[in-house]
């Protein structure tokens, strides 16, 4: 089983691709390609931990695309995620938290960046951020997966870590 990160999907959301310049025409390309990506690379038993921004569409459309999406899936709720905890759980997703998670004792899972400073024992896997140059992809104790960032595509955990580490032995 692997383990793989991404954030602000905005399925169903035409105006995230004009206010992020994503290289799509519409929505349902948007949609089809990060399916495409997301299913090549995620097996049935992975987990995904989707760090907020679903998407836009009701709660039949949402659950039928959470359902044609491989893995196990839990989700980190985002600013536009604005329906209750339930609402995501009867969509697909296996865990829902309105709230940052602490996982494997040193990561911190959230939607938004976190504080952490040099001397806090954290690194924060956040999204949010999108493309926003006023934030890294990855630092010592960070890593942004908004999708503009992984190129629509899940990235592993794996791959996290080794990028955290190579910024790690930058530093010293």
């Amino acid at each position: 089983m692997a383990v793989f990160f991404i954030a602000d999907i905005h399925f169903g959301d035409d105006a995230i691709i004009r206010y992020e310049n994503r290289p799509f025409g519409s929505a349902d390309e948007m949609e089809k390609k990060i399916i495409d990506n997301w299913n090549s690379i995620v097996s049935a038993d992975d987990e995904v931990f989707l760090l907020g921004d679903i998407a836009a569409y009701d709660k039949e459309r949402t659950r039928d695309i959470i359902n044609r999406l491989n893995g196990r899936k839990s989700l980190i709720i985002g600013n536009h995620d604005v329906q209750d905890e339930q609402y995501y759980y009867d969509c697909g997703f296996s865990f829902v938290s309105r709230y940052p998670i602490l996982y494997q004792n040193y990561w911190l899972l959230s939607h938004e960046p976190l504080y952490v400073c040099t001397n806090m024992p954290y690194a924060n896997i956040f999204g949010h951020v999108h493309a926003s140059p006023l934030y890294v992809t990855v630092s010592p104790q960070s890593y942004c997966v908004s999708v503009e960032r992984i190129n629509y595509t899940p990235i592993s955990f794996d791959s996290i870590k080794q990028a955290v580490r190579e910024q790690v032995m930058v530093k010293k």
